[in-house]
């Protein structure tokens, strides 16, 4: 007998994802293909996404037959927006779309749609194996290149229900990187690279504390900061440390002024920012909190895969026991 298997697609700003999971949340396959940003640029024209998502789709789709053989899939889902909520658009999901629909048409296959933030948090917690987060109410960050938000979640039939109690009221924690990153002359996207040069300083780091107030910070002054360090001192190390100190303690004191407001709750952690060892290291000081491997914190479609193996079951009343 063939072994059923779900399929999620996610076409997001900068990475093309393809995915297969099985019924017990066993990542098949986790494939990705990086949008390509010319040097010394700091993102993508939406209109350059989507036509590298049109070419990278196919591509995938080659790649991931061999994980295919002997496996049944039983549906297809897809990320067809970024945020659940009225208004959240962006072109690039356009093109999975396309290619889900398509899949799913041509194989008699359902299709489900939910948003890529629905996918973080449910790649997050694949990785993390943290079911039980499925059951309950909890705190989630979703920190990239387009989002920093501290989320109030519940689980809900599509994916989940997440309400903004903190997080950035101007530049993303991804973008400040990037943009930091691509001034000192590190590739973007900037982070791992940053972070290795961060790793690497030995000395005192400098301190500047964040404007944080009310669960919520501004990140826009830290590119203005970093860059005049780096004028002062020329050392990429000291400056890139600086970075992601400022960074961890704005997120340590958004989430101390959080739970001191609603009341603490399970911490759950996703995005590509917070595949950060240091942001990890200084989170885990100060509260328990669960992290996506790196491979399921970045831009993925595992997470689709799995709230599609979720609906599929729901619809036919195979719900039950979550995976422990």
């Amino acid at each position: 007998m063939n072994s059923p298997v779900f399929v999620g697609f996610d076409t997001s700003n900068y990475t093309t994802s393809l995915a297969v999971v099985d019924s017990e949340d066993r990542v098949i396959a986790n494939l990705k293909q990086p949008l390509a940003v010319s040097e010394g640029e700091h993102g993508l024209r939406q209109s350059d996404a989507v036509f590298q998502h049109v070419k990278n789709l196919p591509l995938l789709a080659e790649r991931v037959a061999p994980y295919l053989e002997g496996r049944e899939i039983l549906a297809v889902g897809v990320s067809e927006r970024p945020r659940d909520r009225d208004g959240s658009y962006m072109p690039c999901f356009l093109a999975g779309i396309a290619a889900a629909s398509n899949a799913a048409s041509l194989s008699g296959l359902p299709l489900y749609r939910f948003s890529h933030q629905s996918g973080h948090l449910m790649a997050a917690i694949v990785s993390s194996r943290r079911f039980d987060l499925l059951d309950k109410p909890f705190y989630a960050y979703h920190v990239s290149g387009g989002t920093t938000e501290l989320l109030a979640v519940s689980r809900t039939e599509n994916g989940f229900d997440s309400e903004i109690v903190g997080g950035t009221r101007d530049l993303n924690a991804g973008q400040v990187i990037d943009r930091i990153g691509v001034a000192l002359g590190v590739p973007f996207p900037a982070g791992p690279g940053l972070e290795k040069l961060a790793l690497g300083y030995t000395g005192k780091i400098p301190k500047r504390k964040p404007a944080v107030k009310d669960g919520f910070v501004n990140l826009s002054g830290l590119e203005n900061l970093a860059l005049d360090l780096y004028k002062k001192t020329e050392d990429p190390g000291q400056v890139s440390a600086f970075v992601f100190e400022h960074i961890a303690e704005a997120i340590v004191e958004m989430t101390a002024e959080t739970f001191a407001e609603y009341g603490p709750r399970d911490l759950l952690c996703a995005g590509g920012v917070m595949s950060s060892t240091i942001l990890r290291g200084r989170i885990t000081e100060r509260f328990s909190a669960s992290f996506a491997e790196p491979a399921l914190s970045s831009d993925n479609a595992v997470g689709i895969a799995a709230l599609t193996a979720r609906a599929y079951k729901r619809e036919r009343g195979e719900g039950g026991k979550e995976t422990p």
